[in-house]
Formats: structure tokens, sequence, C-alpha cells
């Protein structure tokens, strides 16, 4: 014959333990009856009553958050919208300025050249003014000094020329003449 073995969690020479029974009923009876009794409390409590209102009154401030966020967003939007105008208006602005002041520039630059040809204008004639009393006294200086130069020559030739004997004659005759 074939022996049949087997395992078991039992020890040899443990002694059994007896299933726990109260009233009639066992360990898993009384669990389920203690559940059905904590179950029929909470009802009768209205804890669902409760949770549920705890819970919308927690899904009404997410809303409330959700709301508040939304109304942000917006106002992000607004002011974002508002910046960018404002950019594009300054970009406009200083645009503006700029070709203003290029304008400005080149009135400036056209003024100057005008001003340095009149400027150039005035030295030039100035200076051909110049010249001309510059010329104007040198020939008056050459002429008086030629002038000098002249009498200077005729004096010396009368001079070595002409003495007290051959003046005499030139002198009587020219008196005779006169009377």
């Amino acid at each position: 014959m074939a022996e049949a073995t087997h395992a078991s969690t039992e020890s040899a020479g443990a002694v059994e333990h007896a299933a726990p029974a109260a009233l009639g009923m066992d360990a898993t009876m009384w669990v389920a009856l203690a559940m059905l009794i904590v179950m029929g409390i909470a009802l009768w409590a209205k804890v669902p009553a409760m949770i549920g209102a705890a819970l919308d009154k927690k899904i009404a401030g997410i809303k409330e958050q959700l709301d508040a966020a939304e109304n942000l967003r917006k106002q992000a939007e607004a002011i974002k919208a508002e910046y960018e105008a404002k950019s594009k208006a300054a970009a406009k602005d200083a645009e503006a300025m700029k070709e203003a002041a290029a304008e400005e520039a080149t009135q400036i630059v056209a003024k100057a050249k005008a001003d340095a040809t009149a400027l150039i204008a005035r030295r030039t004639k100035s200076a051909e003014e110049k010249i001309a009393a510059a010329e104007r006294a040198a020939i008056a200086d050459v002429r008086a000094k030629a002038a000098a130069a002249a009498t200077a020559a005729a004096t010396m030739l009368i001079s070595s020329g002409h003495d007290a004997k051959a003046d005499k004659p030139l002198v009587d005759q020219t008196i005779a003449t006169l009377n």
C-alpha cells in the first residue's frame, strides 16, 4: 500500500485550538456584524452627507481658485496686450524721433556748409582786399623811394656838374630875362 504524505503546520503533539464562538456565531460573523453596526451608525449620523458636504465645500474652494486663476490670467493677458501696444507706440515714437533727428542733422549740415561757404567767401574777399591794400602801399613806397632816389641822383648830378663859376652865367641870364 502506498503511504501518503502531507505537510502541515501542526507540530507533533500540538493541541488544536478551538474556534471562538459566542452566541452561536464564529469570529467572521462577529466582524461582519460589527461592520454592519459601524455602517449603520455612520448612516444614522449622516457621515456620507458630511463627507459629501466637505467634498462639495472643497470642490467649491477649488472652483473659486480656478476662477481666480482664470481672472488673473485674463488680467495678465490684458496687461501684456497693453504693454505690447505701449511698446509698439514707443517704437513708432522712437522711429519718428530718429527721422526728425536725421532731418535736423541734414539741415544743420546744410546750414554749416552754407555758413562755411559764406565765411570762405568773406575771408577770400578780405584777403584780396588786404593784398590790394598791400600792393597799393608797396607801389606808393616804391614811388616814394624812386622819387627820393631821383632827387638824390639829381642833386648829386647838379652838385657835381655845377659850381659857383658855372652857376654865375645861368643866374645872370635868368635875371636878365626877368628884367
